[in-house]
């Protein structure tokens, strides 16, 4: 119960690896808002955690509007009491368009881009006053380790990311909020298995040090230790778990 007493956010919560992450959250105690802009999908996570004995809204909220972000704070101020923790999970990346920078509809590509790197800027600033009134806070980035092989505008997005949670650091850090990213490798969900061609996934398994697929609660398990109070030293930093893709000094 790690996180008993604190109220967490996250983004992208209706379905795959988001939705993992609320019942994970909610498993260990904590309060969960749904940030969700499929209401179904949304709506069902929810219902769901709460029939398990937690506790969980569910408030619509597109993560490239402001408007939308800051009424989801209000949301989780007015039925939790304010924001601890935060997700920024939400992202298009199944059924994406795969196209190059060069050929890709540019009405698309910005508001790609408005979900999957401003997104991310757009809640936070919506929750970061309630973190800092309540003593600080921690919130962890989706990122991918597409960011470092420069897998056209996708991997544009995520690199974009990483540099956001590095600079968010610094000014988050005066008000004891930390930040941090966390960049899955080829991961066992559905959005991977209809996005990646199977021959092309199969592929970079094989390439692996640890040559099998991700499991979500490989993913879970470092964004729970990233949240938690074992992490508190620990900010500005983009995790990568994807069996050793990305190897670095």
């Amino acid at each position: 119960m790690r996180f008993k007493n604190k109220v967490a956010v996250v983004t992208g919560a209706g379905q795959g690896i988001g939705e993992h992450y609320a019942k994970a959250l909610a498993a260990e105690g904590a309060a969960v808002v749904v940030a969700e802009i499929n209401e179904a999908n949304g709506t069902r996570v929810a219902a769901s955690i709460n029939e398990a004995g937690g506790k969980a809204i569910f408030v619509r909220t597109d993560v490239a509007s402001e408007e939308s972000a800051m009424a989801m704070g209000r949301a989780a101020e007015k039925a939790f009491g304010g924001v601890d923790l935060l997700i920024n999970n939400a992202a298009i990346y199944a059924g994406m368009r795969m196209e190059s920078e060069l050929t890709i509809d540019l009405a698309y590509y910005r508001r790609f881009m408005d979900v999957n790197i401003h997104g991310a800027l757009v809640v936070t600033r919506a929750v970061y006053q309630s973190m800092k009134q309540r003593g600080g806070g921690a919130i962890v980035n989706g990122s991918s380790t597409a960011a470092y092989i420069g897998y056209d505008y996708y991997g544009v997005a995520k690199l974009a990311l990483n540099g956001l949670t590095m600079s968010l650091a610094r000014v988050l850090g005066p008000m004891n909020i930390r930040i941090n990213g966390i960049a899955p490798g080829p991961t066992d969900t559905e959005a991977t298995r209809t996005t990646v061609p199977a021959a092309v996934l199969d592929s970079i398994v094989a390439q692996l040090p640890l040559a099998r697929l991700g499991a979500t609660d490989d993913i879970s398990n470092t964004v729970l230790f990233l949240l938690s109070d074992a992490a508190s030293w620990i900010t500005g930093q983009t995790w990568c778990v994807d069996g050793g893709m990305i190897r670095r000094p």
